[in-house]
């Protein structure tokens, strides 16, 4: 008959699992140029799921046959994009017809004026030499660095190699992964973490699903708006709109800058109004759709799962910029809202609160019948008698 095995004692848990979380702080450090691809990797898996969970149930393609397939679609999107994408955004680019000395005397005549504010003279001159200086120098260093340019395209090339092969078996081992990842907590907490589970692969499905078909729809918008308006590059200026949905109450104010700036410098292509009405009414456009953004857009399409205030994502973001860079910009609201649930968690833990409360069940509002449902419902009631 085999033996039990000894039972650990306190201080051995202990100093294991101090030891364990140095180990984990020196691979995260030493390792820190290869987690972002990482991430990316398992963010990309994360979205491509969803088609492969599709074909494998819908048309019973075994899933490696349906990884394969979603990735040689990938693959075409993206030929497709570099192909036709790229050559039409350069010719929208170049149909601005940018007059950099125009813009540069223009911005002269306007910051050449003495402002006097309480007293106070501002020279707008000496702010733009500055200016000039510093972008004359950028410019020198952007042309001093041609091999460290070529150099990282290289190394950028590489990682997205990395990042496809990674995803690639991320999504087709999925089911597996996934058992692993079931596998660890032990039995006591195993039902508190399948809640977790569920809640943060709510918010993560949410933000995901809910912003790329919302970057989409608003892409689209802008672009409409702006070729009926006569915005300069239309569809450039579309398109970012549509990936600064990402950056929740700061795109909307990085995307107004530039089509004001842009409007105000250029002009509007076909009508009849001066360089700042035009800008006036790329305002008033933008701040109407921000507030259809916000009340109607959001809410319908992303959900309240993600719902953050707008201080506490402004705080996130520039968090997630200062830690992660690009990446921590973009994923800071599904971050913060997956730490509010693992907070709330460990709250009700630590004071001995129930940790998942049961929502309070509501009455159903009485249904708001429209006048042609309420004519239905009165002929269905009292149909009419037959003339003999």
């Amino acid at each position: 008959m085999r033996k039990p095995h000894a039972a650990w004692s306190w201080q051995t848990k202990w100093t294991v699992s101090l030891m364990l979380l140095a180990l984990g702080v020196y691979l995260l450090t030493r390792f820190r140029e290869l987690w972002p691809p990482l991430i990316v990797a398992v963010l990309l898996a994360y979205v491509l799921s969803w088609p492969v969970e599709l074909l494998t149930k819908r048309f019973r393609l075994a899933r490696g046959w349906a990884t394969a397939l979603v990735y040689l679609l990938l693959f075409a999107v993206l030929l497709v994009t570099l192909l036709v994408g790229v050559p039409l955004l350069v010719g929208q680019v170049q149909s601005l017809n940018l007059d950099v000395q125009r813009l540069i005397l223009q911005a002269e005549s306007i910051l050449g004026q003495r402002i006097v504010i309480a007293g106070q003279v501002l020279d707008g001159q000496q702010a733009l030499e500055q200016l000039r200086g510093v972008l004359q120098q950028g410019i020198e260093a952007l042309l001093s660095s041609t091999l460290s340019i070529v150099v990282n395209v290289v190394s950028s090339v590489a990682l997205g190699v990395f990042v496809l092969i990674i995803s690639f078996y991320l999504v087709k081992d999925a089911p597996l992964v996934k058992a692993y990842l079931d596998s660890l907590p032990p039995p006591p907490f195993q039902e508190d973490y399948q809640r977790l589970r569920r809640e943060i692969s709510a918010i993560w499905g949410a933000f995901f699903r809910g912003q790329l078909t919302l970057a989409a729809v608003v892409g689209g918008l802008f672009t409409v708006i702006g070729l009926i308006v006569g915005l300069p590059g239309a569809i450039p200026m579309g398109i970012l709109a549509g990936l600064l949905e990402f950056l929740p109450s700061l795109g909307h104010g990085i995307w107004l800058t530039l089509a004001s700036l842009l409007a105000f410098f250029v002009g509007s292509t076909w009508l009849p109004l001066p360089n700042w009405a035009f800008a006036a009414l790329i305002i008033g456009i933008h701040l109407i759709f921000q507030q259809v953004d916000i009340n109607y857009l959001i809410p319908r399409i992303v959900g309240r799962r993600v719902h953050l205030h707008p201080m506490v994502v402004i705080l996130g973001i520039l968090a997630g910029a200062i830690l992660g860079g690009v990446l921590g910009v973009l994923l800071a609201s599904p971050t913060i809202a997956s730490l509010r649930v693992l907070g709330r968690y460990v709250y009700a833990r630590l004071f001995d609160l129930d940790p998942f409360p049961s929502p309070v069940s509501e009455p159903l509002p009485p249904p708001n019948l429209q006048w042609w449902q309420k004519r239905s419902t009165s002929r269905r009631r009292f149909p009419r008698r037959r003339r003999r």
